[in-house]
């Protein structure tokens, strides 16, 4: 079973990490990660973002162990993957995008076997435990088959907590599924996080990661682009965005060179975009009524995280000052 670990030790190590795939006939060499380095606190939700091929799942299957890295160095709970690979994978559970099991299997066996192949005695599973933690001790004989996409997910999660890992990787985790059971799988994290699991979040949802994550990295061609608080990163934009609806239809859109940007969002709306150090609402509003915009309704919004993601990973520009 897994051991306690120095409080001062991160939860996973990641040191000049480089996967590089061979090339063939067909297809040149490619560099899924350059030389990754982060660490991830014990005790916290962390994301992981970065658009689609960033990296994210490659790095996910070599903490698995089932893809080899080229170079470099991770420990999982302090423990190196190469030199000591049994107690690396004993202390991390991984939950993967694709929802895989033997579906002639009840939620109930699942969690048994699993329990099985790491090792775990009868006596010490907690396949009952597990089950009413996700909310499927009703689905307990039921076939694997039978149970719903939310279910199988949250089955997943089960089947990865069976050795008691400190470390959840969670891969994608509400993909494909409605907004009641998202919020669902948000409740699970959250209670896994506060008995003490370090939980490790990919997610294409961004708000997600907002709610969820404590600390957020974001890669992008395999490179570490931003490692950062949170609040700290969506608080790196200083960014507003007033939205005006206006009294009549638009025919052309105001002006003024401190705008970042200004853009027509509905036949009678618009949107100003401007830095929050260079002007007020009220001076954006002061701007529209000398230009001869009457206003009906006005907005207002703080950029968020998205707004930061896009920015940080539709160039290298500013990347070295976010990290």
């Amino acid at each position: 079973m897994p051991e306690t670990c120095d409080a001062t030790t991160p939860a996973i190590e990641i040191r000049d990490v480089v996967k590089l795939y061979a090339g063939s006939k067909k297809a040149p060499p490619k560099l899924a990660l350059e030389g990754l380095s982060f660490d991830v606190p014990q005790g916290e939700v962390f994301g992981l973002l970065g658009p689609n091929g960033a990296g994210k799942s490659t790095l996910i299957n070599i903490m698995a162990g089932l893809v080899n890295k080229t170079s470099g160095t991770i420990r999982i709970w302090g423990h190196d993957i190469d030199k000591d690979h049994r107690n690396a994978k004993l202390n991390i559970g991984i939950v993967p995008q694709e929802i895989v099991f033997d579906p002639f299997f009840t939620p109930f066996e699942v969690l048994e076997n699993q329990g099985g192949m790491y090792g775990v005695t009868k006596a010490l599973r907690r396949s009952e435990e597990l089950l009413r933690a996700v909310r499927l001790e009703d689905k307990r004989n039921a076939y694997a088959r039978t149970l719903s996409g939310g279910m199988k997910r949250r089955l997943l999660i089960a089947k990865a907590m069976v050795h008691s890992p400190p470390i959840l990787v969670l891969d994608e985790p509400t993909a494909g599924v409605d907004v009641e059971l998202r919020r669902q799988l948000w409740d699970l994290v959250s209670d896994l996080n506060a008995e003490g699991v370090t939980v490790v979040l990919t997610t294409h949802y961004l708000e997600e990661a907002e709610q969820l994550c404590d600390r957020i990295a974001i890669i992008n061609h395999g490179k570490l682009i931003a490692n950062k608080p949170t609040r700290e990163l969506v608080g790196m934009m200083g960014e507003k965005i007033v939205a005006v609806t206006l009294d009549r239809d638009i025919t052309n859109l105001p002006h003024d060179p401190r705008f970042h940007k200004c853009v027509k969002a509905g036949e009678r709306l618009i949107e100003v975009t401007y830095d929050k150090a260079e002007m007020t609402a009220g001076q954006v509003l002061a701007l529209l009524q000398d230009q001869g915009f009457t206003v009906q309704d006005v907005s207002t919004r703080e950029a968020d995280l998205e707004d930061v993601f896009v920015q940080l990973t539709s160039g290298e520009a500013g990347a070295a000052e976010a990290l």
